[in-house]
């Protein structure tokens, strides 16, 4: 019994202690899948925090952005507002402008009016006194007369009646001399503009057209281009009018500065034999061609150089004798005028025994001032003067060129040498007429107001001058200034020029970007 017993706590015994042990290890695998479990739960947590966080960001973010667009639309909204009553503010200060100058138009009226009736008021209380004068003097008439004999009174009448008949003749006779003076003068008018035009008509024409012979008709829709491009490139780089109409196998160029026409006749020939017209080598002929152009306006100065005998001509000067080539003064060319007058200068000079050779140079070279650039201020006889002077010349020929039209002093004989050749070129028969050379003075001053603006970078007077085409710079002009700035070229032209009709003022304002791959 004993050792059942002890069996039996042996047994329970080991019961307990496997018991302990089974328990021990599932409270371990429990404790494990919590410890899994909590941390796949925090995963979850934080996945869910993440996401979150995240769909947080992305709603902020849309709210910001739509936030933006919303205050950008607002501004541009406002910009444009801004800008139309800029736009309106411009508008009104323009009215304001053209109604301040009628009022001051209407307060010179107003005050020529007044002057008017003051000077009529005078002239009344002049033309009173006077009757009061001629009454007393009737008056004094009617006593005497009553003191007269028949015989007598009618002499008197007689002489009275005489004196107001002729008096009344020599009035008649004055209107009548008056009046034929004004028809004569009307009629010697309307003679005169006649001849001008029918003169100056094919004068001008031969003196600012120059004709391009091309090989077919089909040659002038190349030469136009899609839309017109072509032709507007073309001029728009130099400055010259294409005129292309029903003229068969013949182009037409228009402009009154010889320099520009004849580099769009050479290039305009180079393209035509060439058959590639576009914009880009349009641009690249005309390059080539003014460097063309240079060329032979060196060699023409070079030829004169030697063939008027004349040595030490600087590099400078030999360029503006080839450019006189090119100029006309009152519709002589001027390097036959300048030719004539050093061979005349010569001759002088040669009569009253003294240097030919000088007295030809300063011939030769008097109307350098002529071509010169705007950058030299003053007549063209100072100009010149001022020219010689910077490239070396003698002091005797500076002189020369600066008072061949009596501005300044002259301190040899050989400026009066140049003075009296120059006239002489200048007023022999045949030698000039007037009318090209207002036209190009007219064309000259409408570039020059035009390119006084801030700006410009190109301007060139087509159409004989009944347009003016403005090319400006897109990063200092923008086009609600263009707008303004075609309008205040076109009021300064109105107020310091006077013109024929109408001139169009065409602004142009283009921005090109040009890039090399490499």
């Amino acid at each position: 019994m004993t050792i059942g017993l002890i069996i039996s706590f042996g047994v329970l015994f080991i019961a307990v202690v496997f018991g302990i042990y089974i328990y021990d290890r599932f409270g371990k695998t429990r404790l494990a899948q919590a410890s899994l479990e909590a941390a796949r739960i925090i995963e979850e947590s934080k996945r869910e925090a993440s996401n979150h966080i995240k769909s947080a960001e992305i709603s902020a973010k849309e709210n910001w952005y739509q936030e933006k667009m919303k205050f950008e639309r607002e501004t541009a909204a406002k910009r444009k507002e801004m800008e139309k009553a800029e736009k309106r503010q411009s508008e009104k200060e323009m009215v304001f402008e053209r109604r301040e100058h009628l009022i001051v138009d209407r307060e010179k009226e107003f005050i020529n009016k007044e002057h008017d009736l003051q000077n009529k008021e005078r002239i009344i209380h002049a033309k009173s006194e006077r009757l009061d004068q001629m009454i007393g003097e009737q008056n004094e008439a009617l006593q005497k007369i009553a003191n007269l004999s028949k015989d007598e009174a009618m002499n008197m009448l007689k002489r009275n009646l005489e004196a107001e008949a002729r008096h009344e003749a020599a009035v008649m006779i004055n209107q009548i001399k008056e009046e034929a003076k004004t028809k004569a003068e009307n009629a010697a008018r309307e003679i005169t503009l006649q001849v001008i035009q029918r003169c100056a008509t094919s004068h001008t024409a031969e003196t600012a057209i120059s004709v391009v012979s091309i090989p077919s008709d089909e040659m002038k829709g190349r030469i136009i281009g899609r839309e017109g491009r072509n032709i507007r490139s073309f001029e728009n780089l130099t400055g010259v009018e294409v005129i292309i109409d029903d003229t068969p196998e013949t182009i037409s160029l228009s402009c009154f500065d010889p320099i520009r026409r004849e580099v769009a006749r050479l290039a305009m020939e180079k393209l035509i034999i060439d058959g590639r017209i576009h914009p880009s080598r349009i641009e690249e002929v005309i390059k080539d061609s003014r460097t063309e152009l240079d060329q032979v306006v060196k060699n023409t100065g070079e030829e004169v150089i030697l063939e008027m005998g004349i040595i030490g001509v600087s590099p400078e000067l030999v360029m503006y004798l080839g450019k006189m080539k090119y100029r006309t003064s009152y519709g002589q060319n001027l390097l036959q005028h300048s030719k004539e007058v050093a061979a005349l200068s010569a001759l002088l000079a040669q009569e009253l025994q003294l240097n030919p050779s000088l007295a030809r140079r300063a011939g030769l070279l008097h109307d350098l001032g002529k071509v010169a650039d705007g950058n030299v201020e003053g007549s063209h006889a100072h100009a010149g003067a001022e020219i010689a002077k910077k490239h070396g010349e003698n002091d005797i020929v500076i002189n020369a060129i600066g008072a061949h039209h009596e501005e300044i002093a002259p301190t040899s004989s050989y400026a009066v040498i140049v003075e009296i050749a120059d006239s002489i070129s200048g007023s022999r028969p045949g030698a000039r007429r007037e009318t090209i050379e207002a036209y190009i003075k007219r064309l000259n001053t409408l570039e020059e107001i035009a390119s006084s603006f801030d700006g410009v970078e190109r301007v060139f007077a087509i159409q004989a001058g009944r347009e003016v085409r403005v090319m400006v710079q897109p990063d200092k002009i923008s086009d609600i200034e263009a707008e303004n700035l075609a309008q205040e070229i076109a009021r300064r032209i109105e107020k310091e020029t006077q013109y024929p009709g109408q001139i169009k003022i065409t602004l142009i304002r283009e921005k090109r970007v040009v890039e090399m791959a490499k």
